[in-house]
């Protein structure tokens, strides 16, 4: 028979017991909050660990788009843009696909653009994606769209021709950055038009430094592992009426649905 003494004896090491079992459940639940397990990409069902900091995942039709006010959709009063409606027109032929990020910035230079590539959360936005949609040269090689609304100070011939000469060079390096943060993924740049076609002073000029700028992207994409170049300029020089906004600058929604269809018209499909 058990003495009083015993029996404490024996119920506080059952005690002490009970609580270190609740302290070794509390922090293996801790555990598996913070470095969560996930299935083995080699289909073999066994589980691996994966610390905070493991990689996105990419889906292979999911957009993210990047760079200047076309990216971000300016001018379009439904505020789709290229990159809404591109992820829309996927949709509706069964592809399955979703707008992950629009890092479009209004007034953005490719000059401007080379800094936030090294941020971690550009990165990150960028690295989701399977189709990277990018636009930028605009406002490098046309000041954006003030000059035009003032109609005081419109870009001469030699201030393009130089702008091309500087942009180029930090265009190239904006390529090869996006190839190394994401290698996978589409690359997809959309290509310059002259919002000023439809002026007889910069008509000429500005149709030779856009097929200028756009002969560079080419090449500049076909050298970083190949990638996509949609052409606007025609669209832009023969329905400039039809296509542009009201600050004759940006494309309006029919424009941004053009540019949208041939993406979709270029674009490798992957499931």
């Amino acid at each position: 028979m058990l003495t009083g003494s015993r029996i404490w004896r024996v119920t506080g090491w059952i005690s002490a017991l009970s609580t270190l079992l609740l302290i070794c459940g509390f922090l293996y639940a801790v555990r598996d909050v913070l470095f969560p397990a996930r299935t083995d990409l080699n289909g073999t069902g066994s589980q691996v660990e994966s610390g905070p900091t493991a990689p996105p995942t990419m889906a292979a039709m999911d957009v993210t788009a990047i760079g200047d006010s076309l990216a971000k959709g300016t001018g379009d009063d439904t505020g789709s843009g290229f990159a809404r409606r591109t992820v829309d027109l996927l949709t509706k032929q069964g592809v399955s696909s979703k707008l992950v990020n629009n890092l479009g910035i209004n007034g953005l230079t490719a000059k401007e653009l080379l800094p936030m590539l090294d941020e971690r959360g550009t990165q990150y936005a960028l690295s989701q994606a399977g189709i990277i949609l990018l636009s930028i040269g605009a406002n490098d090689l046309f000041d954006g769209a003030e000059q035009l609304e003032t109609m005081t100070e419109l870009p001469t011939e030699a201030q393009m021709e130089k702008s091309i000469n500087n942009a180029g060079a930090n265009f190239i390096k904006v390529i090869g950055k996006l190839h190394e943060i994401n290698p996978q993924a589409q690359l997809v740049y959309i290509g310059l038009y002259n919002p000023f076609s439809d002026m007889k002073e910069l008509k000429d000029a500005g149709d030779r430094a856009v097929a200028k700028w756009n002969a560079i992207a080419a090449d500049a994409v076909a050298a970083h592992g190949g990638g996509l170049v949609v052409p606007t300029s025609d669209l832009f020089t023969l329905q400039a009426g039809r296509y542009l906004s009201g600050d004759h600058f940006h494309p309006n929604g029919t424009g941004y649905q053009a540019i949208a269809e041939r993406i979709v018209q270029g674009i490798a499909v992957k499931e």
